[in-house]
């Protein structure tokens, strides 16, 4: 079969093709459809590919925060259990005080929490305890953390985490003052007031209710628990007495605020030892003195979800839910 040719010639304002193919004509250039109401692209030109609409944003945000505190001793076995259960535990770790024992020293850092924990390092965020002060200033606990643990003369700092506004702060009030207008809570109130997170979380190393019978609650710290409630704050953490416990959700004062309150968590199970409780405080809703483990925060754009995690071998389980106000 002979080849067709095929040549392009001008024809007014249009073209024509010449050969055994249709002939258009009009006011149009070569490549593109003919104008008018009932105009359609030659079927020998390919469309311009659409491009790709993005994916919608997601409905929500997910993020895992695993708390605990009182870790790491030499003279203990916990926190290299607790340690090998964050080999398989995703997440942020939150460090809730007293990480090296017995005197936060250097030595302790290095010979007895390193070990266990600190190939983990990366993915911490610390609050100091009182046995990190044990050491002058706590100066081995900021050089282990570094940046991580804030400015060394304050101990407290805040950051994001997924959809939530985490604060991280320093209750060791004989050291940096937790008292109502002091720097630190001027600081704490201001940067609540600029996070601009519907969903807050706050936690330390001493805690204002607990039921432990080693360490009563500590009211110097009202002041800060009463500025995240001010703020509408949802969840604060802390360790000290070694132990989990669970409190319903409270005013500064202490009385239950279902609506408004603060749900607040003892997660002195990193490792250390364990002690007893006494006498159970009000609304205190979930104990236990005799696993080491993590609590298990999933939080979410406007909820979250707790669980406490036990060592290998325990069977003892906390869970629940809550919504951000």
């Amino acid at each position: 079969m002979a080849q067709v040719r095929r040549r392009w010639l001008p024809v007014g304002a249009g073209v024509l093709m010449i050969g055994l193919v249709p002939v258009i004509v009009g006011d149009s250039l070569p490549g593109r459809p003919i104008g008018g109401p009932t105009a359609t692209t030659p079927t020998w030109i390919t469309p311009r590919p659409t491009r790709r609409q993005p994916d919608p944003e997601p409905t929500d945000v997910v993020a895992v925060l695993l708390a605990a505190g009182d870790i790491a001793s030499c003279n203990s076995s916990g926190d290299e259990v607790t340690g090998r259960m964050l080999d398989s535990l995703a997440g942020r770790i939150a460090l809730l005080g007293d990480i090296a024992y017995g005197y936060g020293s250097a030595a302790n850092f290095s010979e007895c929490f390193d070990p266990s924990w600190g190939r983990h390092r990366g993915r911490m965020r610390p609050a100091i305890g009182n046995h990190e002060y044990m050491t002058a200033g706590g100066a081995p606990y900021f050089a282990y953390f570094g940046s991580a643990a804030g400015e060394p003369a304050r101990g407290y700092y805040s950051y994001d985490l997924g959809a939530w506004h985490v604060v991280v702060l320093n209750s060791n009030c004989d050291r940096v003052s937790c008292a109502a207008g002091s720097a630190q809570e001027r600081w704490l109130r201001a940067d609540l007031a600029s996070s601009g997170r519907r969903c807050t979380l706050a936690y330390w190393h001493h805690p204002l209710f607990t039921s432990g019978a080693n360490h009563p609650g500590l009211t110097e710290v009202r002041p800060l628990y009463q500025a995240l409630y001010d703020a509408g704050a949802e969840v604060v953490l802390a360790g000290h007495n070694h132990q989990y416990e669970r409190f319903a959700p409270l005013a500064p004062n202490g009385t239950h605020d279902p609506a408004g309150g603060i749900r607040s968590f003892v997660v002195g199970t990193g490792g250390g030892s364990h002690y007893p409780f006494g006498t159970v405080k009000p609304y205190s809703e979930a104990r236990n003195s005799t696993a080491y483990g993590f609590l298990r925060l999933t939080l979410r754009s406007t909820s979250y979800s707790w669980q406490f995690v036990p060592e290998p071998g325990k069977t003892y389980q906390d869970s629940g839910t809550g919504t951000c106000h």
